[in-house]
């Protein structure tokens, strides 16, 4: 009971990100495993906050001192993993973000000088001509 409030505040902390992730499931477009390891995540953290001893005897057998230094390891691994993803991810939307930028400029300056030699675009129609049955007067 000595520890009653603060697992149950790091037990909500976990259910509320579990959430968040869950509401925007359809949102976000995750990859299976990137669901599945975060499920495993939170399993494992609630696991952890309620029976750390077994952490600590993980640890040992994993030739690591104590049960904390383990989670510690394993988040600074996680961490490392996140800021990899989170760089390859900015740097695609990037590169895509440049390519349309240069194809609306390489259409935006054809198309300004089409207009510029009264070329007719795409965007403007020709003029068809008048018949001879329509204009009776």
């Amino acid at each position: 009971m000595k520890y009653f409030w603060i697992q149950l505040l790091l037990i909500a902390g976990s259910v509320s990100m579990a959430l968040m992730f869950i509401r925007t499931w359809g949102q976000a477009k995750n990859r299976a495993w990137k669901r599945i390891a975060f499920s495993l995540f939170v399993v494992v953290n609630v696991y952890a906050v309620l029976r750390p001893t077994d952490v600590t005897w993980v640890a040992h057998q994993l030739g690591v001192g104590r049960g904390t230094d383990l989670v510690l390891y394993v988040m600074v691994l996680a961490m490392g993993f996140l800021t990899l993803n989170t760089f390859l991810r900015f740097r695609s939307l990037e590169k895509k973000l440049t390519d349309l930028a240069r194809t609306v400029a390489l259409s935006e300056g054809a198309r300004h000088n089409d207009a510029r030699l009264g070329a007719p675009t795409l965007a403007e129609p020709k003029p068809e001509p008048a018949d001879s049955d329509s204009v009776k007067a």
